[in-house]
């Protein structure tokens, strides 16, 4: 595992205030989306399909530090949409920097060698770059080419520049274990800090809903990877326990309410995946979303989810919970043979509705209100 000493310290002090406090439910890392657009088009991405007018929108930066604030996480996830093309981003980290907060700026970094005199380095600062694999397949999966030695070009001067960064990938039913395995080992050979990966989750807005993975696909899939590590050392930015998770060796629900999303439609109901209604504060949002009814088991669009926005706040809180279970787990290592765990019963699953259009249409309305009052007073 690849987290900083300090930062696993505090929020592991922060996991343990809320123990003993007895909350039940509270944020690890609140993930803030400050706009949907993007200078990629990403075929399994669900951010980037909205009409111009939303992508058009922005959070201002005292939007941001409100959320931020009233949140309370101590890690903070910079996401899109491309962060780097909101005008104010610096300003937007610098901010949340300046409240203690562990920060990391998701980045296809096709800005970021120009961006990146913006920042400074910083024990609370990360760059996280998105690779989904070697230049073929990371090609591919954003359906551009060029764009892998574009990245590697951005994160060999990050590095250089003394930036701490890591890079996230998205894995999808194509991904074959041993060009993953390769992979990883060559990202290391890079000099990144971290690998933080996760299984591709079927957003219903994404143009591509062919190449996602369902739950046995996926503990298959990181079964073969992890069992073809070698000499290299592969960093996790992840605990081993959502790792060994990932190979079908741990039984965890899905914990939406840890990684909170805010976004220009308000705090998203339930989680960063699934858009099913918004709330205005942080607050209602954890007091009047009806969180029994999300998850796998509990819903049907949660059937195959296995993405590390449900479950790593599940696995950091079960190592809190079990330490000695979680030591154990570290020292044997993630087991890649033998029976899994057993998996979560979908037997009573609510049926899936499709809802994620009114919010939309909600948003053009207020948008076009706006516009139209001006155009209003001026023919008067």
């Amino acid at each position: 595992m690849s987290v900083p000493l300090n930062q696993a310290i505090r929020v592991g002090a922060y996991v343990v205030k809320q123990h003993l406090l007895g909350r039940k439910r509270y944020p690890l890392v609140l993930m803030l989306e400050p706009l949907f657009r993007c200078n990629l088009a990403c075929a399994g991405c669900g951010k980037i399909d909205y009409p111009a007018e939303i992508l058009n929108q922005r959070l201002s930066v005292d939007e941001c530090m409100e959320a931020v604030d009233e949140c309370g996480a101590p890690v903070v996830v910079i996401a899109g949409g491309e962060p780097l093309l909101h005008r104010e981003i610096e300003q937007i980290v610098e901010g949340a920097i300046a409240r203690k907060k562990f920060v990391i700026v998701c980045t296809n970094a096709l800005l970021l060698e120009k961006k990146m005199e913006l920042f400074k380095p910083s024990k609370w600062f990360s760059w996280s770059v998105h690779l989904d694999g070697g230049r073929e397949e990371h090609d591919i999966s954003v359906c551009q080419t060029g764009v892998y030695d574009r990245a590697v070009a951005a994160i060999k001067e990050a590095k250089r520049r003394g930036f701490r960064t890591i890079i996230n990938a998205t894995l999808f039913n194509t991904a074959e274990p041993a060009k993953v395995a390769s992979f990883f080992d060559d990202v290391m050979d890079m000099g990144v800090d971290g690998i933080s990966v996760s299984p591709g989750y079927a957003y219903e807005r994404a143009p591509d809903q062919q190449h996602f993975l369902n739950r046995n696909k996926t503990k298959e899939l990181f079964r073969g990877i992890f069992a073809r590590q070698g000499k290299t050392k592969w960093a996790f930015n992840q605990s081993s326990m959502f790792l060994d998770f990932l190979a079908g060796n741990q039984t965890f629900h899905c914990t939406p309410w840890g990684n909170p999303t805010r976004t220009y439609f308000g705090w998203q109901r339930p989680c960063y995946l699934l858009g099913e209604g918004y709330a205005k504060t942080f607050k209602e949002l954890m007091e009047t979303t009806d969180w029994d009814r999300y998850g796998t088991g509990n819903y049907e669009k949660c059937a195959d989810c296995m993405v590390h926005s449900g479950y790593e706040a599940t696995a950091v809180a079960e190592t809190v919970r079990h330490p000695w279970r979680a030591a154990a787990q570290v020292l044997r290592g993630i087991r890649t043979e033998g029976p899994m765990a057993p998996d979560v019963s979908l037997a009573r699953q609510r049926p899936a509705e499709y809802v994620f259009s009114r919010h939309v249409e909600s948003a053009l309305a207020r948008i076009r209100a706006r516009k139209a009052a001006p155009e209003a007073e001026a023919a008067e």
